[in-house]
């Protein structure tokens, strides 16, 4: 019985150690995946940007040129993230609620020219939701400005 009990200890201090050594090669595996996530994110995320993350919109016709501000703003401070007319687009889908985001679907269904065209996109966003630019008119030119958003 001692033997039994002796063999199994010795098969039991195996086991621990081979958990162990186990457990410190997967402690060294997280710190090199949690280096690599915080290498990554310093890449994805601009350090202290100066204009705010712009709010979602839902639709309300008053909140549209605010709205396109925020995110022509957020856009041409994080130029080198949105450098074509597709990606500006798609980020200003990615911050539609509601009835704006019930407004889009359609033109993503059918794949419309206004997905991968801008200015068309805010154009006919300014149409849908009712933004008049009677009193801006002359200022309107300044926000297609090719040099600028």
């Amino acid at each position: 019985m001692v033997d039994e009990l002796a063999l199994l200890l010795h098969a039991l201090m195996m086991k621990h150690r081979a958990l162990t050594v186990e457990n410190s090669r997967l402690m060294r595996q997280l710190r090199v995946l949690l280096s690599e996530r915080a290498s990554l994110l310093r890449q994805v995320r601009v350090p202290n940007c100066p204009v705010p993350f712009p709010s979602r919109f839902n639709g309300e016709r008053e909140r549209l040129p605010e709205f396109i501000v925020q995110t022509m703003s957020y856009m041409l401070v994080n130029e080198d993230r949105f450098c074509n007319d597709i990606l500006k687009v798609a980020f200003m889908i990615s911050l539609l609620s509601g009835n704006a985001e019930k407004w889009v679907v359609p033109y993503i269904l059918k794949d419309s020219p206004i997905l991968i065209d801008y200015r068309a996109f805010v154009d006919e966003m300014k149409l849908h939701f009712g933004w008049d630019d009677d009193e801006d008119d002359s200022d309107d030119d300044d926000y297609y400005d090719e040099d600028d958003y």
